[in-house]
C-alpha cells in the first residue's frame, strides 16, 4: 500500500514515520510512505503557499493551486493505483476509529492533505478531497500529526507490516472490547503477582479469563463501547 502526505513540513512527517515498525515496513517494501512538500509546487519566487482570506478574518489560508499541482504530481506518479482515496485532516471531519482504519487499509493508495494556518481554500476540498477525517474534538496547529496517526493505524493492518495478523485481530477495538491485562517477567513486581491462570498453561482457561477481563475493563472504562457492540 502506498501513502502520500501533502504537507508544508515533510521532515516532521518523515521523522515520525521513518522510525520503529512503520519505518521497518517501508524498508521491507510492505508499504510505501512519501511526504510531499506543497511549497515545491508554488509558482511564487518566495515559495509562498498562503494568502489572506477573502472577506477578512484573522490568519492565513493555504491557496488551492499549489495543493492541486502537488496532488496531480502524486496521481501521475502512481497510475497503477486502482483504489485511491484523498483525505483532508480536519476538525470538522468524522472522528477516526478502528473501523475506518480497517476500511482504508483495503486501498491501494491513501493521499492525506495536511492543512495549516487557518486551513485550506474550500475549492481544493471540493476539487480533490473524498472525505474529511478528524482525530478528535480539539484543534491542532496543523494536520501533520493527525496524518501520522492515520498512517500508523492503517499501515499496521496491511499484510507484512506486523509479524502475525493476531497482533491486531485481538487487540483493543478490533473485537469491540478494550484489551485484557497483559504481563511479562518477573512474576512478582513490587508485591504485584501475575495471575495464576496465566501461569497454568491451560489455554482454554487463559482465553476465558482474557475475555472476561476485556469485558470488565470495557464495562468500567468505556461502557459506551458495550452499547455499540450490543
Amino acid at each position: 500500500m502506498r501513502f502520500d502526505i501533502m504537507t508544508l513540513f515533510p521532515d516532521l512527517v518523515s521523522g515520525i514515520l521513518n522510525e520503529s515498525i512503520i519505518g521497518r515496513a517501508q524498508k521491507s517494501g510492505a508499504i510505501e510512505v512519501n511526504a510531499h512538500n506543497i511549497r515545491d509546487y508554488s509558482k511564487d519566487k518566495h515559495r509562498r503557499v498562503d494568502d489572506t482570506p477573502y472577506g477578512g478574518g484573522k490568519g492565513m489560508l493555504m491557496m488551492a493551486p499549489p495543493i492541486y499541482d502537488c496532488y496531480q504530481a502524486i496521481v501521475d506518479s502512481a497510475p497503477e493505483a486502482q483504489k485511491r482515496r484523498v483525505v483532508y485532516l480536519s476538525p470538522r471531519g468524522k472522528v477516526f476509529d478502528q473501523k475506518k482504519a480497517q476500511e482504508l487499509a483495503t486501498l491501494d493508495q491513501l493521499i492525506l492533505l495536511c492543512g495549516h494556518y487557518e486551513g485550506v481554500d474550500t475549492r481544493i476540498i471540493e476539487e480533490i478531497v473524498d472525505e474529511e477525517i478528524s482525530i478528535g474534538d480539539f484543534v491542532l496547529t496543523g494536520g501533520e500529526l493527525p496524518a501520522c496517526l492515520v498512517v500508523d493505524a492503517v499501515a499496521r493492518l496491511v499484510e507484512g507490516v506486523l509479524a502475525d495478523p493476531e497482533c491486531y485481530e485481538k487487540e483493543s477495538f478490533s473485537s469491540g472490547l478494550l484489551e485484557y491485562p497483559q504481563y511479562t517477567r518477573p512474576v512478582e513486581f513490587h508485591g504485584r503477582v501475575v495471575p495464576d491462570v496465566l501461569l497454568s498453561g491451560h489455554h482454554a482457561n487463559i482465553e476465558k479469563w482474557r475475555t472476561e477481563q476485556a469485558f470488565e475493563i470495557t464495562r468500567r472504562m468505556r461502557p459506551e463501547l458495550l452499547e455499540q457492540k450490543d
